[in-house]
């Protein structure tokens, strides 16, 4: 006869018990996974797709910043010739002023204009005559002094007809 539960344990008994294998009871049925619909939408965006819109705005952005860089480009093209055709018509104004006044000097300048003005404003004269001063030793001294006397007399006599 014998006895449930009468038998001696053994010490290593629970270390045996670790190294069999934990076997399962069979099943009857397998779980298969990632096989319906929920699976699928559970699933989310898929990394591939990630990938690609992670490119797409990559490139969308480089585009943005090369468009940017060429509108800036452009603008200071337009900036320089702008500044280009202000300084151009500045100077095509500056020359017209300059052939401006050169003619009016060489008109102002004039000898035929000055002599008149001198004649009919001034009431001056052409010289008629020349007086020459010699400054040689001798006699020619005395007779310098004067023609030099008779000259400044001359001045004298035409400044006091101008103030009267």
């Amino acid at each position: 006869m014998r006895y449930q539960g009468s038998e001696a344990y053994s010490m290593r008994a629970a270390e045996r018990e670790l190294e069999r294998p934990y076997e399962r009871p069979a099943t009857s049925f397998e779980v298969v996974s990632g096989g319906g619909l929920d699976a699928q939408a559970r699933r989310g965006v898929s990394h591939e797709f990630l990938a690609r819109a992670r490119t797409v705005a990559a490139v969308a952005l480089f585009l943005f910043v090369l468009g940017l860089a060429r509108v800036a480009l452009s603008a200071a093209t337009v900036a320089v010739l702008q500044t280009n055709s202000d300084l151009t018509t500045q100077i095509e104004e500056a020359e017209k002023l300059s052939s401006d006044l050169r003619i009016e000097r060489s008109v102002l300048s004039s000898n035929a204009r000055i002599s008149r003005i001198a004649t009919q404003n001034y009431g001056m004269v052409l010289p008629s005559d020349h007086v020459t001063v010699s400054l040689s030793q001798g006699d020619d001294a005395s007779a310098a002094t004067s023609d030099g006397d008779a000259a400044q007399g001359a001045e004298e006599a035409g400044a006091q007809a101008d103030l009267g």
